[in-house]
């Protein structure tokens, strides 16, 4: 058996030689075909992982960076933000001054009348505000519409007192026998049309009337208020049929009364239709306006809440007016930006502010940068700015924008504008020349609701995040995020001010929601199983080639 094996091996062996290309070709596929069955059964789907963050409450705070050096020269140009007439001039060259000493102002007479006008609108505003309040408080609204309720009533009760009497009294005109028997009065066609216009009208108001009655006598004032809205919605209806009857029997008597050839006196009857009539319409409208009453009323109820707020958003719009007046009233005075000496003045009282009007000197050091045409427009006098100094290490100095350049400088078609920042403090380490960096603050948005800037994503033009209900699976050691077979949802939100870190979220979400920051998609992983080498493959059968080569040659010995 050994025999026969190792014969079977050589003749193996033989045939390999012999056909080295296909047996070569056969093995790789086989190896190949063997190593995909391996990777196929040791392959599987990964879910994406996802890092998340919380919403958070804090602050974000929007800048802009540019970098200058530190002016040789201490000056700045005076100048006012609007135009008009100078009324006044109240420094003279050499002179020594204070920062916020007013040096010049122009004529504010129409900038106070528009701080008067904003001023009696908010007034009025205000007024209308607290006399809304009062009308629409809970007691004054409630009693009110009690009392509507209560009239209501009262105007069922009052008519109910009548109806049975014209109930009855038009059931006796109508059985009189005059008004019956037509061939002694007229025989016409007429007659008879209106005897039964007269009837079916009365049947009408009377089967009304039964049924009224019997809803009336289970409901007092103290009854559900829907229940006594339905009372006199009802005896409304009744009322009006009622009248209906009474106009129609009127217009029977009327044309009977008219016979010329055989008069019979009608003028009893007439007399107490009439007075019916008189009845019903005086009915009628006590309860038309019992109705009208309760639906104003309840409409107040239901609006007020709408108008209190429409009303209180009118006093903050009206007190924004007014801040926006007096803003624009400052702007007619030029004050001193910091201490230091008047070089020279060139307004004089009666000019048109325009241009120039002085400059100022001072050994306050001052910044100046350069920002381009887009940065340029968000700057503002007054701002705060942070300074820090290539020459020194670890100084940092806060400032604050005193002059902005109102015309640019271009260059290779790049418009720049140079901005002075004056320093808050000095200090000798900083000398002119001085390379310096400054970051201007913008605006600032305080405790509100912020994100940070790679959860915000944007689709057709709509910013939305996304969003998991609850937190996720811790991750695993040494993996970055945590896995997740429930995607996320997309939230939409209303973003607001933006730094290069955060984005303030101005409605969407609530504090602690759980948002993606980065996902990371993986669709297979490989199982941690030794695959098998194709070159060891290879040597594996060299090497039982060899033993068999060998058993062989022994047996042959």
């Amino acid at each position: 058996m050994e025999i026969k094996t190792e014969t079977k091996l050589g003749g193996i062996k033989n045939y390999i030689f012999s056909h080295k290309k296909t047996s070569i070709f056969i093995l790789l596929i086989i190896i190949l075909l063997g190593y995909w069955v391996y990777k196929k059964m040791n392959t599987v789907t990964v879910p994406p992982s996802y890092v998340t963050s919380k919403v958070t409450q804090g602050n974000v705070i929007a800048s802009i960076t540019g970098s200058g050096q530190v002016s040789t020269s201490n000056q700045i140009d005076l100048k006012a933000k609007n135009s008009g007439t100078i009324v006044y001039v109240g420094v003279n060259p050499g002179d020594v001054v204070k920062k916020g000493k007013t040096l010049f102002s122009l004529d504010t007479t129409d900038a106070q009348k528009a701080v008067r006008d904003a001023e009696l609108n908010l007034q009025n505003a205000q007024l209308s505000l607290d006399k809304l309040k009062i009308q629409n408080s809970n007691n004054n609204l409630s009693a009110d519409l009690q009392k509507a309720y209560d009239d209501g009533f009262t105007a069922v009760s009052s008519t109910f007192l009548d109806l049975s009497t014209n109930i009855t009294g038009l059931e006796n005109i109508l059985a009189q026998q005059n008004l019956s028997d037509n061939s002694t009065r007229n025989s016409g066609k007429t007659a008879t049309n209106f005897r039964q216009d007269a009837v079916t009208s009365y049947y009408q108001a009377k089967s009304a009337f039964d049924k009224n009655l019997a809803d009336f006598r289970l409901i007092d004032r103290n009854s559900p208020k829907s229940d006594i809205e339905n009372i006199i919605n009802e005896t409304f209806d009744t009322t009006s049929l009622l009248s209906v009857a009474t106009k129609n029997t009127k217009n029977l008597v009327d044309y009977m009364s008219s016979d010329s050839s055989k008069p019979l006196d009608f003028t009893t009857t007439v007399n107490t239709l009439s007075g019916y009539t008189n009845t019903t319409d005086g009915h009628l409208s006590s309860l038309s306006s019992a109705k009208t009453n309760i639906s104003s009323y309840k409409d107040t109820v239901s609006n007020s809440g709408l108008d209190l707020t429409g009303s209180m958003l009118s006093v903050e719009q009206k007190k924004n007016a007014l801040q926006d007046a007096k803003d624009a009233l400052s702007d007619y005075y030029v004050v001193a930006p910091f201490n230091g000496t008047i070089s020279s003045v060139v307004a004089k009282v009666g000019d048109t502010a325009s241009g120039t009007l002085g400059t100022i000197i001072t050994t306050q050091k001052l910044a100046t940068i350069s920002l381009n045409e887009v940065d340029i427009a968000k700057i503002n006098l007054g701002q705060k700015a942070t300074l820090t100094f290539d020459a020194i290490d670890g100084l940092t100095i806060t400032g604050e924008v005193s002059q902005i350049d109102t015309v640019g400088t271009v260059s290779q078609g790049v418009v720049s504008y140079n901005v002075k920042i004056s320093f808050d403090v000095d200090d000798s380490r900083v000398k002119p020349g001085m390379s310096v960096s400054a970051v201007i603050i913008t605006n600032t948005a305080q405790d509100v609701l912020t994100v940070p800037n790679s959860a915000i994503k944007t689709k057709n033009g709509i910013s939305y995040v996304e969003t998991f209900n609850s937190p996720l699976p811790q991750a695993v050691s040494g993996s970055q995020g945590s896995l997740s077979d429930v995607p996320p949802t997309q939230t939409t939100v209303v973003t607001g001010l933006a730094n290069d870190t955060s984005t303030e979220i101005v409605s969407g979400l609530k504090a602690g929601d759980i948002i993606v920051t980065k996902t990371i998609t993986s669709t297979t992983a490989t199982t941690s199983t030794q695959a098998p080498s194709i070159l060891g493959a290879i040597g594996g059968n060299n090497r039982g080639g060899a033993a068999g080569a060998g058993a062989v040659r022994a047996a042959g010995r």
